[in-house]
């Protein structure tokens, strides 16, 4: 559509979730902010499973509400048939999928790109190369150049010059002289640090390889953890302890036992002397 005021294509706005983690009540009092902005394009970046107790559920709101799937690393690892490993909770968190949902999960496609406001928009779960490597939002010159590679699981194409990931529960926004664009999501089910569920709306001239106005906004949309957390307790959902400490404070579950309590989440500097 044309805007009669700017002879240019009309902004659009698509809402980027991500790290949902089986947290359905965080996934639904997103979905209730997204709707009351009048958003209806939503496009997902992964890991619909694990960590929270209703998967299945999960799995199937955002089967019906999202327009893109992306596969995330527990959603490839989870359901794997040929998993080595395995835990209590593991065990637990794959028996709450349906039938057929990890057949689902893990044929979804590794990647998606678009165009938007003249920017070529690519977005993954985690790194261009595997869902299963992660780039923490303190990375080098070398790690952030290398998100914008073309690699066998992306495909070849163009590069693109924003990309957007999840998979960290962590967001930021980076840009460099460029132009070049990488950002983060954050997690809806499982952020840390700060643990109120965040997602990310873009906005510009969708499909369109113009310049034109384009923005990023992080929101953060208060829910109900005691309404979570008591649900995970009545299914006897395994690993409670370390689910409470990442709903309730933001703290990861491998660090919440930590000598001194957890680190600040930036990774230790080691200073040269000349």
């Amino acid at each position: 559509m044309i805007d009669d005021t700017t002879g240019r294509g009309s902004l659009e706005r698509i809402a980027l979730i991500s790290d949902v983690h089986g947290n359905l009540t965080a996934l639904e009092a997103v979905l209730e902010d997204v709707d009351a902005r009048g958003i209806s394009r939503i496009f997902n970046l992964g890991d619909y499973v694990g960590k929270g107790p209703r998967g299945r559920q999960v799995v199937d709101m955002c089967r019906e509400r999202c327009e893109v799937n992306i596969v995330g690393n527990w959603d490839d690892f989870l359901p794997n048939p040929d998993r080595e490993f395995d835990s209590e909770a593991l065990a637990w968190w794959l028996a709450q999928l349906s039938d057929g949902q990890g057949e689902w999960l893990r044929g979804l496609p590794f990647s998606h790109d678009f165009v938007m406001s003249g920017r070529r928009v690519r977005l993954f779960h985690a790194s261009p190369t595997t869902a299963h490597r992660r780039v923490r939002f303190d990375h080098d010159e070398e790690e952030f150049l290398a998100m914008f590679d073309n690699t066998a699981a992306t495909g070849d194409g163009p590069e693109p010059t924003v990309v957007g990931y999840g998979d960290t529960h962590d967001p930021y926004y980076e840009v460099d002289r460029q132009k070049r664009t990488l950002f983060n999501t954050g997690s809806v089910g499982n952020c840390m640090d700060d643990p109120t569920p965040v997602y990310v709306i873009i906005e510009g001239v969708f499909g369109s390889a113009g310049e034109a106005p384009f923005s990023l906004q992080f929101v953060r949309v208060p829910y109900d953890v005691e309404a979570e957390l008591a649900v995970a307790w009545d299914m006897g959902m395994p690993e409670l302890e370390g689910y409470t400490a990442e709903l309730r404070h933001g703290i990861y579950r491998g660090e919440m036992n930590n000598p001194g309590g957890p680190r600040y989440h930036r990774r230790v500097r080691t200073t040269s002397v000349a």
